[in-house]
Formats: C-alpha cells, structure tokens, sequence
C-alpha cells in the first residue's frame, strides 16, 4: 500500500462515514450499504485506478437509485 492508495482509502472511506451515518439516521438502506461499502472496498484493490472508479460508482448509486 502506497501513500496514494491510503489517500484514497481515507477520501472515499469519509465520504462512506457519511452514507452510512445518514442512512442510519434516516433508516434507507441504499445509502447505509453503500456507505458500508465505501468503507471497506478500499482494502481490497491494490490498483489506484480501481480504487477510483469503484468509489466513485458507489458515491454515484445513491443519487440514482432511490429506495
């Protein structure tokens, strides 16, 4: 792990704190899981790219999908 990918793991797990505290609060499981997500996927992926672009697909999920 190099200092990008903990600075990523760090800017996509605080936008998932987020998620996951308002889909706590508002009882939605959309924004919950993904925030869950965001938290965890991080340590997974070794590749920046990835890291990236599955991050900012599940910041996206719930904007359009609204359950």
């Amino acid at each position: 792990m190099n200092a990008t990918q903990l600075f990523l793991g760090v800017i996509f797990g605080s936008i998932g704190l987020g998620y996951f505290i308002y889909g706590k609060k508002q009882k939605r499981s959309m924004p919950f899981m993904c925030g869950l997500s965001l938290m965890v996927y991080p340590y997974f992926f070794d590749s920046n790219l990835a890291i990236v672009s599955i991050g900012c697909i599940l910041t996206a999920i719930p904007y359009f999908v609204r359950v």
